[in-house]
């Protein structure tokens, strides 16, 4: 860490206001705050200035909390968790703290008492662009959580400056921009330019008797900013720490006075690009350098971090595992094991042997995934390069790993080929899954289904090796962000019938079976999912003019594109169902509105391709006067936190129809399924879960199972006879082909065609369209039925207890980080 001064300091006790939280002194805050804190008048104030305002008073509230739950952290000596993730997909803060502070009617009272409209000013706030997909919204869910139940901890990762991107379409194509959500400020945030850690890279290293050091290496400082978690219903509150990467040299002078203006910036710019962006572009050599550099700057910042805190109160190492938890959301951030194996043998002396067993004890791991291609790896070349310390470490633990499997297992080549963290075949590449299942006590896997599948399949041998370390923790979602605040009128209806109490014990939720044939309940419920489509209605009529007919079954699928995801078995369905309307216009058709929304990596051509089609489908589909609004499809641009509580709670159907055996859990299910949308999926991931949950009779399941795609596959699974055998699937996919769709450019498409057809299928799209028809049949006919489909939705949310990350949150500290919650009266 960076010295400072030493400042003489003395402990007195400090006089301030002590808040409350009534109208008229919310009122007073956010003047005071308008005037002081943002330099405006109520002449001057622009809405924005405003938000800052309201924000800040918000803010103040939530700061007594955090001081005096730091206080009974050190007071209590706890064991606190450290959560590494490279997302953490927060969206608004706002209304969150507004909501976990108890005060949301207030602040609007007092805001409508200076004139000043508070929905207005919350579709101001930006979503902060720190995570894309489920992997961050998890983690998410789960700060929100850890302050909730009490568990002591901190959120670690980056704060990237412009988040992934900002997705626009145009012609129907991703078009990805800076998304600078920093751009009026961030409120909530902390800066600590007190709190700055050097981060080495390159160099090399030099052997001595005692010791190793490494030298001659180029440096990045990473700088603090912290952001209050505050808990629901308590005064617990929790830090998410993000790491920015400054330049050790910030400018040049001598560069400068010679004109050379570029030289004189030039190693600020390319040492902060550390932190500018959230996953560049890995298709490059330039683009994976940065990303394992993004990787190791934030995961040795926060060991220097987890370092200093603990020297705080301590002062020998012997007791840093029981004070201690490192979970690794996933495999970035599995360099902090030798980062922190690195600060404790060289840096502060502790012997190799301790050191590896503080580790051991110290570190946990959650997988993600069951795709060997998805599991991370690095090139040895590279971390030689830019981690060559590092490398002896991983060097050194898969030596005494491989002894030690060879002494228990004999000499079995093939196995310590298979397990080695070093995959030795082609370009050597460490597997960084197998460091973290090597170095942790706990891995887990994040639904039943995937951690059977985990224990059998990828991580198999290792399951043999320490059974006792795999175990399931199947995901949840915060109930406070994704029905209280995603879907105020459903969130009020609960609560005349069972009180508030659902927030925070959501197995309370079960209770609503009570009501699911009380005709005046089953009324009210239709009528709160209608306001939260109307919604949704007026706001697509609003952004892009679109016209939306209410009364229609809306369809949703939004999550990341990817070919697993399998949006095309979906769009592939949009187009038989659009072919039949037109051959048969006079049926009676249910009404049917398709959404889509996601985002694609900006190198994944496929998936990109797949967001073309959807549009031109849409172009095609939406035009035709003779569909009219028996159909209409959409897809919705720039998919984040704040659009998710749009348009999930107008879904009346959640898509969830990844190839069995692909999808690790899904959260986008849970969210659905809670806000009273009903499931059409496979047997993958957490569908499996909420199909107990909820009865099968309350969800439409479809597909193979995991053991039938094995079959299907050692059969030698044939795609093209599938499509000559289904007619109304074969025109689907030559007018995909032919360019049906795409006039301008016919063969837009021949590679999505050929991948179904003639390149293998991989994720098994055509073997189950068959089922998905007749399943999506099946939805038709419920949905006709207004009373069956709203007791359906109704046994949906009473059914999500279990999917709270309210109990996620406790087993992990249960059964994994052996964390007690921290005592707060």
């Amino acid at each position: 860490m960076l010295q400072t001064p030493e400042v003489s300091m003395t402990s007195v006790d400090l006089e301030f206001d002590q808040l409350n939280s009534t109208v008229d002194a919310l009122r007073r805050s956010i003047s005071n705050r308008l005037m002081y804190g943002v330099g405006k008048d109520a002449v001057t104030a622009q809405p924005r200035d405003w938000l800052h305002a309201a924000e800040l008073a918000v803010r103040d509230r939530l700061v007594a909390r955090w001081m005096r739950t730091t206080r009974l952290q050190y007071e209590q000596d706890v064991k606190r968790v450290y959560y590494l993730s490279m997302e953490f997909l927060i969206g608004r803060t706002f209304t969150n703290a507004l909501l976990a502070l108890g005060i949301y009617d207030e602040v609007r009272d007092a805001l409508a008492g200076l004139g000043v409209d508070l929905a207005a000013l919350e579709e101001l706030e930006p979503d902060a662009a720190l995570g894309n997909g489920g992997l961050g919204r998890l983690a998410a869910c789960f700060l929100d959580s850890m302050a909730t139940v009490g568990v002591p901890g901190f959120g670690y990762g980056i704060r990237y400056e412009y988040g992934m991107f900002r997705q626009t379409v145009v012609d129907g194509n991703q078009v990805e921009m800076p998304d600078y959500w920093l751009r009026a400020g961030n409120p909530w945030e902390f800066p600590r330019p007190e709190v700055v850690y050097t981060v080495h890279f390159g160099g090399r290293t030099v052997q001595h008797e005692d010791r190793t050091d490494w030298i001659d290496t180029e440096h990045v400082n990473a700088m603090a900013y912290d952001t209050v978690i505050p808990g629901f219903a308590t005064t617990a509150t929790n830090t998410l720490r993000l790491w920015s990467a400054r330049a050790t040299d910030e400018f040049d002078l001598s560069a400068f006075n010679q004109g050379d203006y570029r030289r004189a910036v030039e190693a600020k710019n390319t040492s902060e690009h550390v932190s500018r962006l959230l996953y560049p572009d890995d298709s490059t050599q330039a683009g994976r350098e940065l990303r394992l550099r993004q990787e190791y700057f934030f995961v040795s910042a926060t060991m220097q971090d987890l370092i200093r805190r603990y020297q705080r109160t301590h002062t020998h190492f012997g007791r840093l595992a029981e004070k201690v938890a490192v979970h690794l959301n996933d495999t970035h951030p599995v360099l902090a094991i030798p980062e922190l194996m690195r600060l404790l043998v060289d840096r502060h002396r502790v012997p190799w042997d301790k050191a590896w067993k503080l580790i051991q004890q110290m570190f946990s791991y959650t997988n993600h995934t069951l795709m060997p291609e998805a599991l991370e790896t690095w090139d040895v070349e590279m971390l030689a390069r830019l981690l060559p310390r590092h490398l002896e470490i991983i060097f050194e633990i898969n030596a005494q790993f491989l002894k030690q499997v060879t002494e228990k297992f004999g000499r079995d080549v093939e196995l310590i080929r298979r397990i080695s963290l070093v995959d030795e075949y082609g370009q050597r590449r460490v597997r960084m899954a197998h460091l973290a299942i090597v170095a942790s006590h706990k891995v887990n896997g994040v639904s039943k289904l995937h951690s059977q599948l985990m224990v059998q399949n990828i991580f198999s041998d290792f399951a043999r090796m320490y059974p006792e370390r795999f175990t399931n923790v199947t995901n949840g979602i915060t109930p406070r962000r994704w029905l209280a605040q995603a879907s105020p009128s459903l969130s009020s209806l609960i609560d005349k019938r069972l009180g508030p109490r659902w927030r925070t014990d959501l197995f309370e939720l079960g209770r609503l079976r009570e009501w699911r044939d009380d005709p005046e309940f089953c009324k009210a419920f239709h009528e709160a999912k209608f306001a939260n489509k109307l919604r949704l209605v007026e706001r697509a009529k609003r952004d892009a003019n679109a016209i939306i007919n209410p009364e229609a079954l809306f369809d949703l699928q939004v999550k990341r594109i990817h070919e697993y995801k399998r949006q095309l078995l979906n769009i592939l369905y949009v187009i038989v169902r659009y072919n039949r309307i037109r051959e048969n216009p006079e049926k009676d058709w249910t009404p049917r509105v398709v959404m889509f929304a996601g985002k694609a990596a900006s190198a994944y051509k496929m998936a990109k391709n797949i967001i073309k089609l959807i549009n031109d489908v849409a172009k095609k589909i939406n035009a035709d006067p003779l569909v009219g609004d028996r159909l209409k499809v959409g897809f919705i641009p720039n998919y984040g936190v704040s659009v998710a509580e749009l348009i999930i709670p107008a879904a009346d159907l959640s898509e969830q129809i990844s190839m069995a055996g692909t999808e690790a859990s899904g959260t986008g299910n849970m969210k659905l399924a809670l806000n009273g949308a009903l499931t059409i999926g496979t047997l993958d991931g957490a569908n499996i879960e909420i199909c107990d949950a909820v009865g099968r009779e309350n969800i439409f399941i479809f597909g193979n199972t995991t053991d039938e795609i094995e079959s299907l596959r050692a059969a030698g699974y044939r795609p093209r006879q599938i499509y000559e055998e289904n007619p109304e699937l074969k025109v689907a996919l030559d007018q995909i082909r032919l360019g049906h769709f795409s006039p301008e450019e016919p063969h837009r498409f021949y590679d999505i065609f050929h991948t179904l057809v003639d390149w293998g299928d991989h994720y098994m799209v055509l073997a189950d369209f068959d089922s998905f028809d007749k399943t999506q049949t099946e939805v038709d006919l419920k949905y006709r039925d207004k009373d069956a489909w709203t007791k359906s939705a109704i046994e949906n949310v009473a059914g999500m207890g279990i999917f709270s990350s309210d109990r996620t949150i406790a087993e992990y500290a249960r059964d994994i980080w052996h964390v007690e919650p921290l005592q707060v009266t």
